[in-house]
């Protein structure tokens, strides 16, 4: 048997690790790339959970040399009890393994179960996977950015949240204060998701045993929401560019009716007009409104997001980096959707980790299709808890150099986050109904 270049029999055996596919032998090109790197293993896999009702849930890996682990976020406010047992499940396939082998650990845990596209085993994946490029990028000296092939811009823009309970003023105010932080990209809903179509308790005609309580119309949302957008664009005018998120609160015809109606506001984007089970319904809306539409923040496989952008049914290909199983899919369904015009509009939200944030902001510098991302606000406890953690300045993010996620966990801080005994772990949200009982999707 011949080696390959001019390594001895006992040079090339030590650098041959064998992995979980079989023997497998380094070639001469990764012994040279290697040259001065130890052999490196996955030693220990935990989660931490921080933030009052241990919402926030952060996966970090350790590895055989010393200091050198990495974090990744597997956040899940709804279910965050589920996460660390899912996680253990996933470190059973982990010990041991080199952790550079990233696109190979993330398709054998994904598929570990057979099942795939299990919500809560993709934020834990999620969370492994962030973390191996968080360890890639710390042993490269380089920031994740650089690993994705560099940035292509300067700053990451992100978009504001201006929401207001009851009225159109107190809309329009909030739009007026988001534009005087710097933000050009403007989300205003009317009060939480549904606003602006709601009738509230005891009014309307109701049956015998109907809900008591807050109702949703959608003929009255569908009526609202144009209004609301023309009195803004009245008085504040087409300089900021405006979102709106209808969160699947509607039947197809009535959202079809909403994107048509809201044309003349020129809008942004609107944002999850249908619901998962009808999005074969966005072929009608591609063909009957010229309003941009964003989906799908609740699909969670890579493979779902394929008919919304190959048919070129969506204008923002919307998704949290850890709900589809972490920064290796991530990137793939952002490089399917360059190649069809379709271009990012990463979720966020209030509920998100500042690793996320991170970990979303380093994907967006590096791609080309990049649309916006949303922002997210930390408390200066949150920051402190997790130093290196973006900080949105004047509606931009500024990559650091800092490698890896270039973001850490300062886990006794992250301890006095959780300041109440973790009793929400599995959170149960009552759906909004329609007049007669009628369940509201989502």
């Amino acid at each position: 048997m011949s080696f390959p270049g001019s390594l001895s029999r006992r040079r090339w055996l030590a650098a041959a690790p064998f992995s979980p596919l079989g023997a497998r032998f380094l070639s001469a090109q990764e012994v040279q790339a290697r040259r001065g790197l130890p052999p490196l293993r996955i030693t220990r896999v935990r989660t931490i959970q921080t933030r009052t009702n241990a919402a926030w849930s952060i996966v970090r890996i350790e590895t055989s040399e010393p200091g050198l682990y990495g974090i990744g976020s597997a956040s899940d406010m709804f279910r965050p009890g589920t996460i660390p047992p899912a996680v253990e499940v996933l470190a059973q396939g982990l010990l041991g393994r080199d952790p550079d082998e990233i696109e190979d650990i993330w398709q054998a845990n994904r598929m570990s179960s057979l099942w795939r596209n299990s919500a809560t085993m993709n934020v834990a994946l999620g969370g492994v996977d962030a973390a191996l490029w968080d360890i890639k990028g710390k042993r490269a000296g380089m920031p994740l950015y650089s690993l994705l092939g560099g940035r292509a811009r300067a700053a990451v823009p992100v978009y504001d949240h201006a929401r207001e309970e009851t009225t159109f003023e107190g809309c329009e105010e909030a739009v007026r204060r988001s534009m005087e932080r710097g933000f050009t990209h403007i989300r205003v809903q009317l009060g939480g998701y549904g606003g602006g179509g709601f009738i509230e308790p005891g009014k309307g005609e109701r049956p015998r045993g109907g809900p008591p309580g807050r109702v949703f119309d959608e003929e009255l949302y569908v009526h609202t929401i144009p209004a609301l957008f023309a009195h803004i664009r009245a008085r504040i005018g087409f300089g900021p560019k405006l979102l709106h998120d209808a969160q699947e609160h509607l039947t197809p015809l009535k959202a079809l009716q909403l994107a048509k109606a809201l044309e003349p506001a020129q809008m942004f984007f609107l944002e999850d007009a249908l619901a998962l089970e009808d999005l074969a319904w966005y072929r009608t809306l591609r063909h009957n409104t010229l309003t941009p539409q964003a989906a799908h923040e609740k699909l969670t496989g890579p493979a779902e997001y394929m008919p919304l952008i190959s048919e070129r049914l969506v204008d923002f290909i919307r998704f949290r980096v850890a709900k589809v199983g972490g920064i290796t899919p991530a990137r793939k369904i952002a490089a399917m959707a360059e190649l069809y015009g379709v271009r990012t509009a990463l979720q966020e939200g209030g509920d998100n980790d500042p690793v996320n944030f991170a970990a979303s902001m380093h994907l967006d510098a590096a791609i080309q299709n990049f649309g916006i991302q949303e922002e997210n606000h930390f408390t200066e406890e949150e920051r402190e808890a997790f130093p290196g953690a973006p900080v949105v300045e004047r509606a931009f993010l500024y990559p650091s150099n800092r490698p890896g996620l270039g973001v850490d966990i300062d886990e006794g801080r992250a301890a006095k986050l959780l300041k109440q005994a973790p009793s929400s772990r599995y959170q149960y949200v009552p759906p909004d109904r329609r007049i007669d009982g009628t369940f509201v999707r989502p």
